[in-house]
């Protein structure tokens, strides 16, 4: 039951009026009460109020971060969808560079980004509100510094993939794709970091508007190079790049405008300090990451070592495709439960942080086996939209009790990895990920696929079980979760990346966390 002084749930320009008010900041992290103002449930009756308030804030956010995540989406599999009407080897080298060579550096960037989800969320719960452009800047920093080594997949990008085994006629389509897709690397490298930052604020609708614009562009754009024009794989390059770069250069004006009050204050020299340590962070986040990202994209990587390898890739390009889709709903209620965990631990309510967990994990499970059924139940019918190759068609569709099994893995997944950026435990679930994906699923998934002859079913019915045991892992920490101990341990960490700055409104210098 919510007591008297409890705080309200706030998001966007409301939340950050509130919290630049001294009197209303809360209390220094140190001097934290974990029972003043947090959630107090007293038998089912409180219990599904409680959850019913709850339910309400986590769509508040993440009803526009799946919208943003459908529309950003949408560019990608627009993309691989006309691709597929111009040929197999064009649709398999989209998928490819995608998969491997464009996946293999968004997995990183993106890991190193999520970690803003932990130190921003916090502190901005905490209401240290001008560290998160200090953040912000470091990330830029590193991302940026990253994008420059990882541009080398993309100019090598040929051998790269020849040396993975893929095939002459796929690997010299995808890579030389992959020599014009730099520019997006980039444009990833400069708006995830923005993205982090406005999330840990709530301030989710700004995005979704900007990739509606995006999303919207492409599709026309797209039809109009590619098809119309006859500019095929050429076409797709251009109007990717610009459309990620339409994205990043809006969300960019938008925080330099100065839509984000104290959040954002300017360029500070204070961004060049500690960069070590913010680097091993992002690393850390990375590794989670990327070992959940690479361990389904390497699906589609061995997938080409089988017979009649065109075939394949395809059929589990369109798979991955179906489940991209359905993972925005997911990453939606990723970003929505990492918001709302690192903000409840950084205001010191560890209860209702336990609280949002228990909703995401029942709606992301609710979730994944509506979509599941949908799928089966129109096993025949979709495969054609992706397609007009009967024999990709036919694969897919023997491939549906798969897809379907992983749509529900996945969308439990996703959501529990929000929690574990919004708590910080990215190191304890990459050493899990390592044992569940890379020394029991893909050994298994090999196993089945080429000794036992079972083909991409086997490989597939494997990685099922490596992501299997990890949401259980997963489950088991979270039910053994202290969280009165996280809260602590959020305090701790935001005092640990703190600075000294000086405020706006003051001529003192001061310690800001």
């Amino acid at each position: 039951m919510e007591t008297g002084n409890q705080q309200p749930f706030l998001s966007g320009d409301a939340c950050r009026k509130h919290y630049t008010k001294p009197k209303q900041l809360p209390p220094p992290a140190s001097s934290l009460q974990f029972n003043d103002g947090d959630v107090e449930i007293n038998g089912v009756g409180d219990f599904c109020r409680e959850f019913y308030l709850e339910f309400k804030r986590l769509w508040y956010l993440a009803g526009p971060a799946i919208f943003t995540s459908l529309c950003q989406y949408t560019i990608g599999a627009t993309t691989q969808l006309f691709s597929g009407q111009l040929g197999t080897i064009q649709l398999a080298a989209v998928s490819v560079e995608n998969s491997i060579i464009g996946g293999f550096s968004y997995a990183i960037l993106f890991g190193m980004g999520s970690a803003l989800e932990t130190l921003c969320g916090q502190a901005y719960g905490a209401g240290k509100i001008e560290m998160l452009g200090i953040y912000l800047q470091r990330s830029w920093i590193v991302l940026n510094s990253t994008a420059m080594v990882l541009m080398f997949t993309f100019i090598f990008g040929v051998s790269f993939l020849r040396m993975l085994g893929q095939t002459p006629a796929i690997a010299t389509a995808a890579g030389s794709f992959a020599v014009r897709m730099i520019p997006q690397l980039f444009a990833y490298a400069t708006v995830i970091p923005i993205t982090k930052f406005l999330q840990a604020q709530s301030s989710i609708m700004p995005m979704a508007l900007i990739a509606a614009a995006a999303a919207v562009s492409h599709v026309f754009l797209s039809w109009l190079l590619m098809m119309k024009l006859g500019w095929g794989l050429a076409g797709a390059a251009v109007v990717l790049d610009g459309s990620w770069w339409f994205i990043t250069l809006a969300q960019v004006t938008y925080v330099l405008w100065g839509s984000c009050g104290l959040a954002w204050s300017g360029f500070s020299w204070e961004a060049l300090n500690n960069l070590k340590g913010f680097l091993q962070v992002s690393f850390t986040t990375a590794v989670m990451f990327c070992l959940e990202t690479w361990y389904i994209l390497s699906l589609v990587l061995f997938a080409g070592y089988m017979e009649n390898p065109e075939t394949s890739v395809d059929a589990l390009s369109v798979c991955l495709n179906i489940l991209g889709w359905v993972c925005t709903v997911s990453l939606g209620l990723n970003v929505a439960v990492s918001v709302r965990v690192s903000n409840e631990l950084g205001y010191g309510r560890p209860r209702a942080a336990r609280l949002a967990v228990i909703v995401v994990t029942l709606t992301s499970l609710v979730i994944g086996l509506l979509f599941s059924s949908v799928l089966l139940l129109y096993r025949k019918q979709y495969p054609i939209f992706f397609t007009s190759s009967q024999q990709v068609v036919q694969l897919v569709e023997e491939l549906t009790l798969l897809l379907g099994m992983s749509t529900i893995v996945n969308s439990m997944q996703f959501a529990l990895s929000g929690v574990a950026i919004g708590a910080g435990w990215q190191t304890t679930v990459a050493y899990m990920n390592i044992v569940s994906y890379f020394i029991f699923g893909i050994p298994l998934g090999l196993l089945l696929g080429f000794k036992f002859d079972m083909g991409v079913k086997g490989i597939w019915y494997g990685m099922v079980s490596g992501a299997s045991m990890q949401c259980c892992l997963s489950l088991m920490m979270v039910s053994r979760t202290n969280w009165n101990n996280e809260a602590n341990f959020a305090g701790e960490r935001i005092k640990q990346w703190g600075g000294e700055i000086r405020g706006k409104d003051d001529d003192e210098e001061r310690t800001v966390y």
